[in-house]
């Protein structure tokens, strides 16, 4: 009687339902097991990559229960004279099958996305659906979409085919009242109770953060995402009192030349200089994805994919070879090189709502009487880029609809030659004014689909290599700088180089700092009179002090970051964020600060390998965590009361 009892239930609509969602645990498992192959073979976590599985098993079944459930409630409530009509079992078989094929492809793109980052699904995915333009015409020009598209066709038909011949009698078996109330509680039950067991540490079981990836869901990983985007800070991650967070923020921030104001918010300082220095221009080009691995000057072991940048810094400039991003997002170069903030868990502040009237570089100089402008090859909206610039001290914003007849696009925008190109004449423009300019550039090209003008280097652009995309970048700086140096304002203007963050995301610690290495590089013959390196450890947040320093006269700041040119008591921190872990590196001890208020501890040298987890902390990496928990606290307090700023509040009309 239980054999038939299970044949009967198997074959009713019941059995419809059950069998996709065992195929949906099933087909999370296979790309899981995938994932596990193809990345994890470097890794030697032991016994994590099974309990990676039996995580992600519970993962795959609330998230299977969840997903199904809408299915599973139509099938029982929907009335039984609906089951014998023909239109309705084809609207079933329709609306199983458009679900399906959702499901295989966001299976395939999880695939693609962990390829390219490292990680299930995470604020990135969310970013890019905000942006469906640049987005999925990326996806069309990157993937071999077609062959996908007939790949998800073939797999949601298949899976409604053999959920239904298996439940070969789902519209002819009645569900009778009892049952139909009885079978409706147990699903909700079940799905309510997997759903309630999620934790979000769940997937912090390993010191390896690639086992935790693997081990995670990509629709519980993206929700998480989605979810913390504006979270409240206090309520997730440690802090302290706020005197002691303060007045630890004013030690780290201290350095030769800076004159604290009164406590109140404890940052407002004055940072010494010579009003009768005269002012000269800044020019800042930040580089897509130009990470530190492809640089000869800095150490690449195979042939360098940027000789034209290492020829320039090493024969005319000052390279900067101990520097870090402070994300692995353009938004969180954005916040770190222009604003010299720290990278808050959650979304950048280029994109949150209190963004309004924050400081930047562009303010600091434009109340000193600089002309300021902001380059971009891309559309403004994206990121929120145009909005956070013209807000906070940029006077004029160029994009993408600004260049007429540009030679070569892609879905990112306008090629590296044709932003520089424009650059050139707008500083020709500037120049004529006669008064002093601050202009940054921010490139596109070095980005999927890896393609560019064809012509400029031996390199084929239709092979789509991110190396090829490498040396397009760096023989586009080559020509802007020889045609730079020829410009009468080459002789007063600080130029520099600086990636807005790495190439890739590689590394096994949670936040993988290896793959968080920058170069920046500055050229002008005002100042820089030889070549020369500069080793001094840093991060994004210090490019703003250290290029106010060259330029040498006096400014208010706010500002997290120190003059990297400049003596400063103790030693200096690096600050990085990783989705939603944050963190903070000194003197080879790295601090992670995670959702729940935990708090990871790793040593080693980040230029020679992966640093590794300890357990047990000394009084070194518990300073370290302290100075950590202050200086995110401070800038969350800060940014939350609209206090990261020197310029008046906006009226609440103009915001």
């Amino acid at each position: 009687m239980d054999r038939e009892f299970i044949r009967v239930w198997i074959s009713s609509r019941f059995g419809y339902v059950a069998v996709q969602a065992a195929l949906m645990v099933v087909l999370s498992f296979a790309l899981r097991l995938l994932l596990c192959v193809k990345f994890g073979s470097d890794l030697s976590a032991g016994s994590d990559w099974g309990k990676a599985f039996l995580v992600g098993l519970h993962l795959d079944l609330a998230v299977a229960a969840a997903a199904l459930m809408p299915l599973w409630v139509v099938l029982i409530a929907a009335p039984e004279r609906w089951f014998r009509k023909a239109g309705f079992r084809s609207l079933v078989h329709g609306a199983a099958t458009l679900f399906w094929l959702v499901w295989v492809f966001l299976f395939i793109a999880e695939y693609f996305f962990f390829e390219e980052f490292r990680s299930r699904f995470n604020t990135v995915a969310i970013d890019y659906l905000l942006y469906p333009h640049e987005v999925f015409v990326n996806i069309w020009e990157s993937y071999p979409l077609p062959a996908v598209i007939v790949v998800c066709l073939l797999g949601a038909g298949g899976i409604v085919y053999g959920a239904s011949r298996v439940a070969s009698r789902w519209a002819e078996v009645p569900v009778g009242r009892t049952a139909g109330r009885r079978h409706l509680l147990l699903g909700f039950g079940v799905t309510a109770l997997l759903a309630a067991t999620i934790s979000l540490n769940e997937t912090r079981f390993s010191r390896e953060r690639l086992v935790n990836e693997v081990a995670s869901n990509g629709v519980v990983s993206v929700l998480t995402a989605a979810w913390s985007r504006n979270l409240d800070y206090p309520a997730f991650y440690p802090t302290m009192p706020t005197p002691e967070a303060r007045e630890r923020a004013r030690k780290l921030l201290a350095e030769q030349g800076t004159a604290f104001g009164s406590m109140g918010d404890g940052l407002a300082r004055r940072i010494a200089g010579s009003p009768d220095r005269p002012q000269r221009n800044l020019v800042i080009l930040l580089e897509e994805s130009l990470g530190s691995e492809f640089w000869g000057s800095l150490g690449r072991s195979g042939p360098s994919l940027t000789p034209e940048m290492d020829r320039l810094a090493l024969s005319q400039g000052m390279l900067f070879d101990n520097l870090y991003a402070t994300g692995n997002r353009t938004v969180r170069g954005f916040e770190g090189v222009l604003s010299s903030f720290p990278p808050l868990p959650g979304d950048s502040i280029v994109k949150r709502d209190r963004s309004e009237n924050v400081e930047t570089l562009a303010r600091v100089l434009k109340r000193d009487g600089y002309q300021t402008l902001f380059l971009y090859g891309g559309r403004g909206v994206f990121d929120g880029m145009r909005s956070y610039a013209v807000r906070n001290g940029y006077e004029r914003f160029v994009e993408q609809k600004d260049f007429p007849n540009p030679a070569f696009t892609t879905i990112w925008g306008v090629s590296n030659e044709d932003l520089y190109q424009r650059t050139l004449v707008e500083l020709r423009a500037l120049h004529a004014s006669g008064k002093p300019f601050f202009a940054t550039a921010l490139s596109v090209s070095n980005h999927k689909p890896f393609t560019y003008p064809a012509g400029r280097i031996a390199e084929d652009p239709e092979a789509r290599l991110r190396e090829n995309a490498v040396k397009y970048t760096d023989w586009a700086l080559g020509q802007f700088f020889e045609s730079a140096r020829r410009e009468a304002f080459w002789t007063n203007t600080l130029f520099v180089v600086v990636a807005d963050h790495g190439a890739r995301v590689y590394g096994s610690q949670t936040i993988p700092i290896r793959s968080y290495e920058i170069p920046m590089v500055i050229l002008g013959p005002a100042f820089v009179e030889k070549p020369s390196r500069v080793s001094t450890l840093g991060c994004q947040l210090d490019v703003a002090p250290t290029l106010l320093g060259m330029l040498g006269r006096p400014y208010e700041s706010l500002f997290f970051g120190r003059d990297l040119l400049r003596p400063v008591p103790g030693e200096r921190l690096v600050l990085l964020n990783h989705n939603r872990s944050i963190g903070a590196y000194r003197n080879g001890r790295l601090v992670v600060m995670s959702l729940n208020k935990k708090i990871e501890y790793f040593r080693g040298n980040p230029k020679q390998g992966q640093m590794v987890r300890v357990d047990r902390p000394e009084l070194e990496d518990q300073e370290l965590a302290g100075d950590a928990v202050a200086l995110f606290q401070v800038a969350d307090e800060l940014y939350m009361g609209r206090r990261f700023t020197l310029e008046p509040p906006l009226s609440a009309a103009s915001r």
